[in-house]
Formats: structure tokens, C-alpha cells, sequence
């Protein structure tokens, strides 16, 4: 074939039918490249080891914990740059002396001195009250209002503490303080001490080479109270611009009490009365000053301490009466300071812009007991077996004497005296009246005994009292003119009933909860209310049984912890209303005139925002120790003066131990080794919150008697009451024993068979049966007794507190340290 005709090669081309070979098997698994390429660059999800997923738990807490303290030390640090500067509201510094020979309007001369270099407003401070001004530092950048109370108003002194940012105790140059100043900081550091500065004068006045051994003498004097504090000496100028700087950099102390609550103090104050036609004599109280704290709602109610609860109408914001000069060539914030000069949104009346006012819709309510209806436990209709039973009654004849002449229908109105008296022995509708029975008792029993030993020794009771006569007056006659003048101040009621209180609290120390069986009442009727219990650890006690007429006035949470931290929670997130250093005037309503003659006289109105449901009624639980300076027994429902926060009221509390679980022990008296819960009906406070306890004397001081905190709201709380009854062993058997002085009759024996007995020496048994009729038994015992052991029946019953609580506390007089009353080891028992 010719080269021009050469046919193109033509290749093979398989059909559908070509053989594919299997492909090797390799285990059914990938190879890596073969994964790499399905997941086009994608990572797959490495499973973590549970050693590897701890150690990112462990990491990401401690990033939580960092970023939660970085949070917490920006909001410190912030809080702390606003107090005193043009943000915030002026720096409140309380000047207080503490001994009776220091002038702490010294201090404040100098603080006030051209040479420290601020502007003073003598018109800014608080109207009324003495050295009380306004100080403007341009060269710090700071305000501050220094307030002078009177130290010897205790009450006036602690309230000023409550909302100070900062004290100044002014010292003496030896002694430091001396009794009252002692007595003064043990109640400061108990409510809870602000940031504060020790201050003393004189030391320029010693020569220059004692003055640094006075000023460390006078720093190891005062190191049992503030162990690394510093001595600032003021005595000139130069001394004073030092003290200012370091209160306006030193750290601030947060107390939780009041850092939760909007509070302020006020500087001016009007009243306006309402309308004659009313006749109430209640007026509006228009009370200026700066917010401190957190935000404040106008429909929130406040508490004026000492005075009450109110509600507030409206909030005013006037000018700022204490402002800082800043120079021509600083442009204004924008924010705060343009609202407040442009007026806002507010409502403007004149110079005053009202910033808000009060919702009748959504403000809260003055209501603080619970709306009791009587009728609410009644029954409309009587039961079936009501109706049998009544029948049954009435069939029985009852035989009864009756004037002549009266009929049948006449005869059953008339009230049988057996009949009367059993109903009055079994009524229980009445707890007090039994406690009131429980104490009378108790407290015969000392009396019961000595008349007994002494009726054996007397052979003649009328030779008797002549010869206390005749010794009488021998005694009276023959005092001396310095006895009499030393007894002209004694009150003699008030050493008998010291006397009683301390025979009782040496008896209870003594023989703690044993009384003595009454002979001329059944011990089934006199001890009904009471109990005995198998264990007092795990035995129950329905906390909603037989409760008393008091618990329908009071308000109760199903969870108090859990509704504490939510209305804390929520306020701390408030953004709303009058912010932290606004200056704004409340207008208060309903207010009685008294507030506004207390203010005028000088004393300090301290104003503080309640949270939701603080002013409802409840059953407070407070943890307190006793005060080392107090030495006298403090009774169970005793009446005492307590101030919780910025609450300060009367009322009866009742002493329980601390201890777990849910049943507590009362104790008769204030125990002055251990801490103690006492119990009593007062407004709620959401914790925490210092507590302070004192006692009203007769001659009206107040003596400080526990210190503490808050520790809950809870009306279920059981407080068992424990009595103790005693017998003698009279025959004692292997493992049984005749038992006598414990009952005196048989049918109590009968009665209490079922309570387990102890003995004081470990042993435990039962009643078995009761021997013939005079109150003998026969007692089975886990082993045998000794002839010098005592048979113990423990009984309980529930108590509770007494409704005294009363908002009004009078004013203390001057404090004055009183002796100490001997030990309860040293008086006699006879």
C-alpha cells in the first residue's frame, strides 16, 4: 500500500463486560492517607481521657474564679474612686472622742484651717447639729461632710457609725480611752466598724526626744483593738492635710448591711402638716441629702431609725449644694452633669427637677401583720361523732344544788363550781398562763423546802417573831451615820430582785431543769402540755401542731435562703431610680411631728430604703454571745432593747442552744460560755446584719448585755422546754428498784408509764407497775442501781416567743460603769 494510504493504528477499547478483580482485604480498615482524603482537611473530635476533661474543669474554674475577682476588685476599685469626687456622693467622716478629757472639736478647728487649703461650707453640714460642715480640696479632687455626734448619746453615736464611710477616734495621749470610750468601741465593732483613723493630740507639746516613746506607748495601748493601725498626731496644719489624704486613699471597709440598702443622711429637713380636717396630726417630711449604697425606688418603703416605716410620695433632685470647682478649661461630662443642668426628662418646678414619683399600683404596703380571721379555723357543722357524743353527755344525770323553786331549763344554765374548776384545769388554749405557772413554780421550790426545814427546828413560831423583832430593831438602831448615807441611793427593790435572779440562775446551774412534783395538783394535769420523747435527736415533732394565736399575724417563706438570694440578687442589679451621689430631697408621707422635733434638736435622721418584705412581721432567729462586761443573769422572755441593722426596737426573746438538727433546748438564761439563739417576733431583715442586746435599768441606762448577727427567719423552728422529775431509789433489786418521790399518786404513775427513765448515772429503764397508792413504783434498769443514784424523767414541750415587740426605745441616760455584782459561786443558797 502506497505511503499516502497508510490506515491509522486503531487501539483496544473494553466493553461493558470487562472482568474487575477483588480487591485485596486488608483487615476492613483505612489507611491514613485514605482518611486524610475523605475528610478534606476536616479534624476529627479527639475524645478526651476523664484524667484530661478534670484537668479542663480545673482550668476553666480557675478562669472563672480570676475573672469573677477581677470583676469584683474593678467594681471595689470604682466604687471607691466615685466616694468623694464629683460622681459621688461627698466622703462622711464621723469624728468621735473617746475619752472624757480629749476635745474632738479640736481636730475639727484644724481640719477647718486655712492652712490645710479647702474651701469650707459652714452651711453645708447637717442643720442642728454642732461642728458639722461641708469641706471642698481642689488640690485632692475631693469632698468631704464631717459630723460631730454626741458621744454621750449612744443611740446618736451608733446611728451616725451605721452610714459613716469613715470615724476618726480621737485619743488621749497616755491612757488612750478610758471606760466609756471602751464600752462605746464594743458596741461599734459588734454592729460592724467602717474604715477608720487614730488620731491624738498633745504630742507636739513634749519635748522632741519623748515624743516617739510616747507615740509607741500609746500604740501598744491601743493594739488589743486595732493591732496595725496608725497614730496620726494632729496638732498643726501640716498634720491635718496628712489625715485628709490618707482618708481619701485608704481602703474602704463594706459592710453587707448597708452596701445592699439605699440609705442617706439627711442635711436639711421641712415638715408640712396635712389638713386639719383629717385630725390624724401626721404631716410630709422633705428630708435632703446624698444616696449612698445602691439606687433609690420611690415605691419602696424607707425606715427612719428610731421612728418607723414610710412611704415615699416623690423624688426631687435640687443643685447640688457641695459641688467641686473645676476650672474654665475641663469640658462638662455628659451624662450626670447634663441632666442635672438641663433638667432631664424630669418634671421641672422652678430650680427643682422631680425625678420621680410614687405608683399607688405598684408601691408597697405599710401592712406588717397578717389579716387574722377568727373564723377561718371554725366548724360550720357538728360531725356525726360530735353529735354521739353530745347525746351521750346529756343522758348522764348530773345531780347539782339549786335554789328553790327554779326549773329545769333554769338548772342547766347554772354553772357547777367542781365543774367550773376541772374545766379551768384542762383548758390549754392559753401558753403563757402554763409557762407563768412553770416559773411560779420553780420558783417555790427553794421556798417550799426552807419552810419545811424550818418548821421541824421551830418549837414556837410566836417566840420566833418576837425575837426577829427585837433583832430588828436592835439593827436599825444601832447604824452608823455613814451606813445610812451609803444606803440613801441603793434601791432596795432592785437588790431583792437581783438577789432572786441570781438564787435562780445558781439553782439552774446546780439542778438544771428539775422541778418538783406538786402535791396538791396531779402531776397528769399540772405537766398535760408536757411530753416524752424516745430520743431527742431523732424523734419527730410536727412544727405545725398546736401552734398559737400570734403565728396567724405573722408572715412565713417556704424557703427564706432561697428568697434572700434572689431580693439581693435583684437589687444589686437595680438601675433604676436616684443613683449613688445624686442629691435629692424625699418626700416622706404620713410622718408624725416627732421626727422633725428630733431632728431640730440635733440629733441625726438616718434614712435607709427597705428591701421587698422587710417590713412584715415574722418569727427572727439571732446568734448571739454575752458580752464579757456583763455579769448579771439575763432571764428567758425577759424584755430587752435590740438593735438589728438599722432596726431598733423592744421585745421578748426566748434562748435556745445552737446546735443541728430539728428540735433545740431552751435554756432558762443567757449562757456566758456558749453561743445562744434567741427567738422573738420582729420585722424581717434579710441577713447579714450585726445585732446588738441591751438591758433597760430602772433608772433608765442601758447596759450592753449580748452581741451578734442575724441568722434567720423561721418560725418553724422548735424550741423544747425540758422539766426534770426526781426520784428515789427506796428498794433496789438486781435489775428492778422501788421508786418513790417522783409521783404521788397512782393514777400519774399509770399515767406517765410510757416515758423512758435515766439516771444520773447512765442507767435507763421503765416504769413497770405502780406499788399501792402513795406514789411508789416498781422500775425495771438496763442494770443495777447504786443507793446514791437519782431516777430522772425527762418531759418537753414546745414554747414560744412573746408579742412585746414595740418600735419605740427611749433615750438612754449618760452612761455610768457599773460595779460587778459577785459571783454566782459566792452567793448563798439560803
Amino acid at each position: 500500500m502506497a505511503a499516502g494510504g497508510e490506515q491509522q493504528q486503531q487501539t483496544h477499547r473494553p466493553g461493558v463486560y470487562k472482568q474487575k478483580n477483588k480487591q485485596h482485604k486488608h483487615g476492613k480498615h483505612r489507611t491514613k492517607g485514605e482518611i486524610g482524603r475523605e475528610n478534606k482537611g476536616r479534624v476529627a473530635i479527639v475524645a478526651l481521657t476523664k484524667k484530661q476533661r478534670r484537668e479542663m474543669r480545673k482550668k476553666d474554674r480557675r478562669n472563672t474564679a480570676n475573672q469573677l475577682r477581677r470583676n469584683k476588685k474593678d467594681l471595689v476599685l470604682t466604687e471607691k474612686r466615685k466616694l468623694g469626687s464629683r460622681d459621688g456622693p461627698p466622703h462622711l467622716v464621723a469624728v468621735i472622742a473617746l475619752h472624757s478629757g480629749v476635745d474632738a472639736g479640736a481636730v475639727t478647728k484644724i481640719l477647718k484651717g486655712e492652712g490645710v487649703g479647702g474651701v469650707v461650707r459652714e452651711d453645708q453640714g447637717v442643720t442642728g447639729a454642732k461642728d458639722s460642715f461641708g469641706l471642698i480640696l481642689p488640690r485632692f479632687k475631693q469632698r468631704f461632710t464631717f459630723y460631730r455626734p454626741d458621744t454621750a448619746d449612744l443611740h446618736s453615736l451608733l446611728d451616725v457609725a451605721k452610714i459613716a464611710d469613715s470615724l476618726v477616734f480621737v485619743l488621749d495621749s497616755n491612757e488612750g480611752w478610758d471606760s466609756y470610750g471602751e464600752y462605746c468601741l464594743s458596741c461599734l465593732f459588734a454592729q460592724g466598724l467602717p474604715s477608720h483613723a487614730l488620731v491624738c493630740q498633745g504630742v507636739a507639746d513634749l519635748a522632741v526626744k519623748k515624743r516617739t516613746e510616747s507615740r509607741r506607748a500609746l500604740s501598744r495601748l491601743v493594739e488589743s483593738r486595732f493591732p496595725e493601725a496608725r497614730l496620726f498626731p494632729v496638732d498643726s496644719d501640716q498634720d491635718g492635710v496628712l489625715l485628709l489624704r490618707h482618708l481619701s486613699a485608704q481602703k474602704q471597709r463594706r459592710l453587707g448591711f448597708r452596701s445592699r440598702r439605699s440609705h442617706l443622711l439627711a442635711q436639711r429637713a421641712t415638715y408640712v402638716p396635712n389638713n386639719s380636717q383629717n385630725g390624724t396630726g401626721l404631716g410630709t417630711l422633705c428630708v435632703s441629702g446624698y444616696v449612698r449604697g445602691c439606687p433609690l425606688q420611690v415605691n419602696h418603703l424607707v425606715h427612719i431609725t428610731g421612728h418607723g416605716d414610710f412611704q415615699l410620695s416623690q423624688i426631687d433632685a435640687p443643685a447640688d449644694p457641695l459641688p467641686i470647682v473645676l476650672s474654665a478649661s475641663r469640658p462638662v461630662k455628659p451624662g450626670r452633669d447634663v441632666e442635672m443642668m438641663d433638667g432631664g426628662d424630669g418634671e421641672v418646678n422652678g430650680d427643682v427637677r422631680v425625678l420621680m414619683k410614687a405608683d399607688p399600683a405598684q408601691r408597697e404596703s405599710l401592712q406588717a401583720e397578717a389579716e387574722v380571721d377568727p373564723m377561718e379555723g371554725e366548724q360550720t357543722w357538728p360531725t356525726e361523732a360530735e353529735l354521739e357524743e353530745a347525746e351521750e353527755a346529756s343522758k348522764k344525770r348530773r345531780v347539782m344544788k339549786v335554789p328553790k323553786g327554779t326549773s329545769d331549763y333554769q338548772a342547766t344554765w347554772i354553772i357547777d363550781e367542781n365543774a367550773e374548776e376541772e374545766g379551768d384545769g384542762g383548758d390549754d388554749d392559753d401558753d403563757d398562763s402554763c409557762d407563768d405557772d412553770d416559773e411560779m413554780m420553780e420558783d417555790e421550790m427553794d421556798g417550799d423546802n426552807e419552810s419545811q426545814d424550818a418548821g421541824s427546828e421551830c418549837a414556837s413560831e410566836g417566840d420566833d417573831d418576837d425575837e426577829e423583832e427585837e433583832e430588828e430593831e436592835i439593827s436599825s438602831t444601832g447604824r452608823t451615820g455613814a451606813d445610812q448615807k451609803y444606803d440613801e441611793g441603793m434601791n432596795e427593790s432592785e437588790e431583792g430582785e437581783g438577789l432572786r435572779r441570781y438564787r435562780e440562775a445558781r439553782a439552774n446551774e446546780m439542778f438544771p431543769d428539775e422541778v418538783d412534783t406538786p402535791l396538791d395538783v396531779p402531776s397528769k394535769t399540772r405537766f398535760q402540755r408536757y411530753r416524752g420523747l424516745k430520743s431527742f435527736r431523732s424523734s419527730p415533732w410536727d412544727p405545725l401542731e398546736n401552734l398559737p394565736s400570734n403565728y396567724s399575724r405573722i408572715f412565713q417563706f417556704q424557703n427564706f435562703e432561697r428568697m434572700r438570694r434572689r431580693i439581693l440578687a435583684d437589687a444589686a442589679k437595680e438601675e433604676e431610680g436616684a443613683m449613688v451621689g445624686w442629691y435629692v430631697t424625699l418626700h416622706i408621707v404620713d410622718v408624725p411631728p416627732s421626727v422633725m422635733e428630733s431632728f431640730q434638736t440635733g440629733k441625726p435622721l438616718v434614712l435607709v430604703s427597705l428591701l421587698p418584705h422587710e417590713q412584715k412581721m415574722s418569727v427572727m432567729n439571732v446568734l448571739v454571745r454575752q458580752h464579757p462586761s456583763n455579769t448579771e443573769p439575763i432571764k428567758s422572755k425577759e424584755e430587752l432593747v435590740f438593735q438589728c441593722g438599722f432596726r431598733r426596737f423592744r421585745a421578748s426573746a426566748i434562748f435556745s442552744q445552737h446546735t443541728t438538727g430539728d428540735k433545740h433546748k431552751l435554756e432558762r438564761f443567757l449562757r456566758p460560755d456558749a453561743p445562744t439563739i434567741m427567738s422573738l417576733y420582729a420585722p424581717i431583715t434579710f441577713p447579714t446584719a450585726g445585732v446588738l442586746v441591751f438591758k433597760q435599768r430602772d433608772n433608765g441606762m442601758q447596759d450592753l448585755v449580748a452581741t451578734g448577727s442575724l441568722l434567720s427567719c423561721d418560725p418553724r423552728r422548735v424550741v423544747l422546754k425540758r422539766i426534770v422529775l426526781s426520784g428515789h431509789p427506796f428498794k433496789i433489786n438486781r435489775r428492778s428498784a422501788v421508786v418513790r418521790y417522783m409521783f404521788f399518786n397512782r393514777d400519774d404513775i399509770l399515767w406517765f408509764k410510757p416515758v423512758e427513765l435515766r439516771t444520773k448515772w447512765g442507767r435507763r429503764g421503765h416504769i413497770k407497775e405502780a406499788l399501792g397508792t402513795h406514789g411508789h413504783m416498781k422500775c425495771v434498769f438496763d442494770s443495777q442501781l447504786r443507793s446514791q443514784d437519782t431516777v430522772l424523767m425527762n418531759l418537753y414541750k414546745r414554747v414560744y416567743p412573746h408579742w412585746t415587740y414595740d418600735p419605740y426605745v427611749p433615750v438612754p441616760l449618760p452612761w455610768v460603769k457599773r460595779e460587778e455584782p459577785p459571783a454566782l459561786a459566792d452567793i448563798d443558797m439560803e
